[in-house]
């Protein structure tokens, strides 16, 4: 039996963040991934042929860019480990049937700009008041996002002292809808809104997802919005290296069976082979709360019990990569693309919401589309003048007409029909110029990530108002730790703060050093 210090299931970035500040702290560490590269839902490949790089699930980096790690470069990604990040002016841009574009770029009186010319000056002097509040709340609301999160109860309770708090309280209530509909007029502005948004895997009229329309304008013209030069799977890349650097170590196509639990404390983990890798400090997990029986089984059962009543999010994705010969080039001009891109053909919020409201009904709309060619934001993506198209069409994971298990023969049907949808916006985008296309369905997603990505979804589970801070996934498990399992921790889209590239590993870290007495502020403060 080897013994180390602390040992990892999963090398999907958050685990890959956390097990780099733990080695950094001088723990002897070792990262296990069952797969044969790391990465997890951050991992770029050439799914397709050689010399074209594809996002495998993750494409753009929004929400990391508030994180210290990469603010204060705690890690010396930047300085020191390679990672860099491409930073357009074009943001998001909504580009409908009829020609008709909405642009966001990171500068809010240009933002404004382009509001007033689609809209209406008075939509636009909305959108600088509402981007402005957003923008002066983000640095409350993201201290919170990289840390352990206060109990979900405390938290209303501190947030229930002021007005300013009890209008955050509010909008987290709210539906995404709810929140533009109130402080715009035009239903184009709501849908460029709203669409961004649903991203998170969350529809637009959902309760209790109204944060999300609030969070991103801020986001959006503090930080921007950014794409690792090569590919999403760079930052994994040098989440390698740092944790190589410090002492780490990661083995790949090593499968872990179960947690080795002790008098009560998890002390290691047991591979599928039987070896079996001690730890004398502790266990970080890559777990769904779903799974948790399944490689923790000593784990108190009312605890198990609410583990497995966690909600996935009411949608996923089928996606679509493409190798192409050229670039894209949208029929409204190539000045329009931007790293965010939704292509709609619908006009009213009424209309958009009826599209949602398949999904509900296990329906795959293929007018719920968005993406774009990567290559043309990093042409080192793909040959010279060549393309890499990364297509989102948003789907449920049960199929109403076959179940889950109807996605084997059904991707293709559903990829040809986004593929038709692309085709309205993207001028080159036919059979000559596709060299190879590859669907990847919701299961496929579960089965290539199935301890994290439970029913095909890539942010772990939903980014309900229920299932938020310190409830997140459940008010359990939302310390990162498993009640009477001591020395377990769990890192993970599911844990806090949520799905998408947050470099969410940071929060399980903390919780971790501060459980071993190592203060945290000596490990990060000095020089790499």
């Amino acid at each position: 039996m080897s013994q180390y210090d602390i040992v990892v299931m999963g090398a999907g970035h958050n685990s890959l963040v956390a097990a780099a500040y733990m080695a950094k702290a001088g723990k002897k560490l070792l990262v296990l991934e069952r797969k044969s590269y790391f990465g997890g839902g951050v991992s770029t490949r050439e799914l397709i042929q050689p010399g074209y790089l594809h996002d495998e699930h993750s494409n753009v980096h929004i929400m990391i860019q508030g994180n210290p790690m990469l603010r204060e470069d705690e890690l010396g990604l930047l300085s020191k480990f390679g990672l860099k990040y491409i930073y357009p002016d074009l943001i998001h841009v909504s580009i409908w049937e009829d020609g008709t574009v909405i642009r966001s770029y990171k500068d809010l009186d240009r933002t404004c700009q382009e509001i007033e010319r689609v809209t209406s000056s008075r939509d636009a002097e909305s959108y600088r008041k509402f981007a402005q509040m957003s923008m002066n709340a983000l640095p409350m609301l993201t201290a919170g996002l990289y840390s352990p999160p206060f109990p979900l109860g405390a938290f209303v309770a501190m947030m229930d002292q002021s007005d300013e708090g009890r209008f955050l309280l509010d909008l987290m209530q709210r539906s995404a809808l709810d929140v533009v509909s109130h402080y715009f007029e035009s239903e184009m502005l709501r849908l460029h809104i709203v669409r961004m948004v649903t991203e998170n895997l969350q529809m637009p009229d959902e309760l209790g997802t109204g944060m999300g329309a609030f969070v991103m304008p801020g986001i959006i013209h503090t930080y921007g919005c950014s794409m690792p030069v090569g590919g999403s799977g760079q930052l994994s890349h040098a989440l390698v290296r740092a944790l190589e650097h410090f002492g780490g170590e990661v083995r790949l196509d090593a499968e872990v069976k179960r947690v080795i639990v002790s008098g009560g404390k998890a002390v290691g983990l047991e591979l599928s082979d039987g070896e079996k890798l001690m730890a004398k400090d502790g266990v970080i997990g890559a777990i769904h709360p779903h799974k948790l029986r399944e490689f923790v089984s000593e784990a108190p059962e009312p605890v198990l019990e609410r583990a497995g009543r966690v909600t996935q999010s009411t949608f996923t994705i089928n996606l679509t990569h493409a190798t192409l010969r050229e670039r894209l080039q949208l029929k409204v001009g190539n000045d329009c693309n931007a790293m965010m891109t939704e292509l709609m053909d619908f006009y009213t919020t009424r209309d958009m919401c009826l599209e949602y409201d398949k999904l509900r009904r296990g329906e795959v709309s293929s007018r719920l589309i968005a993406g774009g060619d990567n290559a043309i934001f990093d042409p080192t993506r793909a040959p010279e003048g060549a393309g890499v198209f990364y297509g989102v069409n948003f789907a449920p994971y049960h199929l109403h007409d076959g179940g889950a298990a109807a996605w084997d023969s059904r991707k293709q049907e559903h990829g040809d029909r986004a593929l038709a949808q692309y085709r309205k916006f993207y001028k080159n985008f036919d059979d000559d110029n596709i060299l190879g296309r590859k669907i990847c369905s919701p299961l496929d997603h579960e089965r290539g990530s199935p301890n994290s990505m439970v029913e095909g979804d890539a942010h772990g589970c939903g980014p309900f108002f229920y299932q938020s801070m310190g409830h997140r996934p459940t008010p359990d498990l939302g310390s990162f730790r498993v009640p009477g399992v001591a020395g377990l921790y769990l890192v993970g889209p599911f844990m806090h703060p949520g799905g998408g590239v947050f470099g969410a590993g940071r929060a399980t870290a903390i919780q971790m050093m501060d459980d071993l007495d190592i203060d945290y502020e000596k490990v990060c403060g000095g020089a790499v």
